[in-house]
Parts: structure tokens; sequence; C-alpha cells
């Protein structure tokens, strides 16, 4: 844009040089020898950094209701200098480019939702935060120890299951003592959230937990214990021991051998082994 602005000036410039009306400056000069470049000679000058492909392999599990056979790997090529930074991006590409039918959720993009998870090159974690690996080839699977729906969507249906049963939500058993008034909270109990309230239920944790790997339908899992100390750490909260009492059990409590696997594969850098630690801790002095 720049330089078909000075090719326009060019008559002018050109003009005031020859008649001694304007200044004959070494810049003015330089400026009319590059305006007299030919067009290849100035593209010649730009940097060629997008010339060569930066080519990367990505190998994704597929898996269709439609055609049961065996699951299957299958491999896309992506130029990344065509492509956003984060692996969910890789995805769109291929679903946008290549292949309609590859099937996965996604929705906020922004680490929010919770939708996008996923095992990126052996780890769990959300798309959408996770940048694409270094290296010339990368694996992406559905989340370990699910069933699949199709591709990389996982049936959640027993992990929300576990969740409800937690009772997530606020048990008074005495009314507000201002009627319709919100129940007030120092700052010092509100603090005390800190580190369970920020879970998006993912599933990262538990489906990297190999105590419910082995036991998914009666071990709660790393999430749902997490949630489950939220409302018994929360100080407006009336039902502390019966919630308590609630996951006191041999599978829905204990089978935590604090592997921690599960803090590590948070995405939001959240700690459930040391939630569920602090449960078993109030399980002994109740």
């Amino acid at each position: 844009m720049a330089t078909a602005m000075l090719r326009r000036a060019t008559p002018t410039i050109s003009r005031l040089v020859a008649t001694g009306a304007g200044p004959c400056s070494p810049a003015v000069r330089l400026m009319l020898s590059r305006l007299h470049a030919s067009e290849a000679e100035t593209k010649q000058v730009e940097p060629k950094a997008n010339a060569a492909p930066s080519m990367k392999t990505f190998s994704i599990y597929r898996w269709s209701p439609d055609n049961p056979g065996k699951p299957e790997l299958q491999e896309f090529q992506i130029d990344l200098k065509d492509c956003g930074p984060m692996v969910l991006d890789a995805l769109i590409k291929i679903k946008n480019e290549m292949d309609p039918s590859l099937t996965f959720r996604r929705s906020c993009r922004e680490g929010i939702c919770g939708s996008c998870a996923m095992n990126i090159d052996g780890c769990n974690g959300l798309a959408c935060l996770t940048k694409i690996p270094s290296g010339p080839s990368s694996t992406i699977t559905p989340l370990p120890h699910m069933f699949v729906i199709k591709d990389l969507v996982v049936d959640m249906t027993n992990f929300y299951n576990q969740y409800k049963s937690i009772e997530p939500w606020l048990k008074r058993k005495n009314p507000p003592q201002v009627p319709g008034k919100e129940i007030l909270q120092s700052k010092k109990d509100r603090a005390k959230l800190d580190g369970m309230y920020e879970c998006i239920l993912c599933a990262c944790c538990s489906t990297s937990c190999p105590s419910y790997w082995w036991n998914p339908e009666s071990y709660l899992g790393p999430a749902a214990l997490l949630h489950a100390n939220r409302w018994i750490s929360d100080s407006r909260d009336e039902f502390t021991n019966e919630r308590l009492e609630a996951i006191n059990d041999e599978f829905k409590l204990y089978r935590c051998h604090t592997i921690l696997n599960c803090a590590r594969a948070c995405p939001k850098g959240l700690n459930p082994g040391k939630q569920i630690t602090n449960i078993k801790q109030l399980q002994r002095i109740k």
C-alpha cells in the first residue's frame, strides 16, 4: 500500500527535483531509485519467512457407531504456519478442511466450559489450552477408560451422576437471619473455597486416576470428591455431618490412594488429592 502511494507521487517528486523547486536530498534520491526498481526486485527485499511449510502429523483416534469395527488412528498432516497455536485449532482445521466427519466437543475455547477434554500425547488436558506439542507428530485420543460415543467424544453419564450424588448445592436447616436476603459469609470463610470452586468438571482428573479406572462405578473419583469437600467446607451449609456420612465408604472415598495423577492432570491447577485428604481427616475427628 505504501509503495503504491509513493508510485503515485513519483511524477510530482521528479518534477520538483528537475526544476530545482524542491530539495534534492540523498533520501529523496534513494526514494526515487526504489520507486523505479522492478516489482521482482522489490519482492526480493522482503524476507521469505513463509516459503517453507512446517508440517506436523496428527494421529487421531477414530471410531464411529455407524461402522462398529475396531478403532484406529487416522493421520492428518497440517502446516503449522497456516494454523493456530492450540491443539483445538488443529482439530478445527482438520474438521473444516480435511474431514468433516471428525467428531469432538468444544464450546468456549477459553478453558471455562471443559468440553474439549481429551488425551494429548498421553496426558489429559483441554485442547483449547494445550499448545501444539513440538515434534513431528502427536497422538490425540479420547479421555482414557471412558465409553466412546464417537471419535473423541466420551459418555459422561456416570461422571455426572457421581457429581449429582454428592448434592452439589447449598443445604440449610434454618432460614436466613434476614428473610429474603442472602446468607452472609466472611472473607476468611470465603477463602476456604479457593482451589475448589474453580473446577469446571472436565473429567481430566478422574480419568487420569488408576483407582477410578478400576472402580469407575463405586469410587466417586477426584472431581466429585473435590466438590464434596467444597460444600463440606462452606460455612453457609448446615449439612456438614450428613455430607461426611454419605461418602464415608470404603469405595466412595477410600479408594483414593493419593497417587496424585489428578493434580498433575488438572488444567486449572487444582489439587483434588489435597481436598480428599481433608475429607479423610474430617472423618477421623467428627
